[in-house]
């Protein structure tokens, strides 16, 4: 149980990183000339709903069966591992 407890407090600290670094991102998009502002609103629409996501999956994931558990495990990497990416290909394109 000691492992599963540490797997969801360390997933949860990556989202609340991520999380923390959109909403400074969306901070630096306010200053974006105005025909940039409708895409960039639309990529954080989209990176909040990632986050939603995944902040339901981990969820899930906190009342997992053992049996379901590692599934659950590999469904969460592959939310979280799109969420990053998505958020890396907004920021570089910013």
């Amino acid at each position: 149980m000691k492992k599963r407890d540490e797997y969801v407090a360390k997933m949860k600290a990556e989202l609340d990183d991520l999380n923390a670094q959109i909403d400074t991102l969306a901070a630096k998009s306010k200053g974006a000339k105005k025909d940039m502002q409708a895409r960039y609103k639309q990529e954080m629409a989209d990176l909040r709903a990632q986050s939603g996501k995944a902040s339901a999956k981990l969820d899930e994931l906190k009342d997992a069966s053992e049996d379901a558990w590692d599934n659950m495990v590999a469904e969460m990497e592959k939310i979280r591992d799109a969420f990053k990416h998505s958020y890396n290909y907004f920021k570089s394109q910013f």
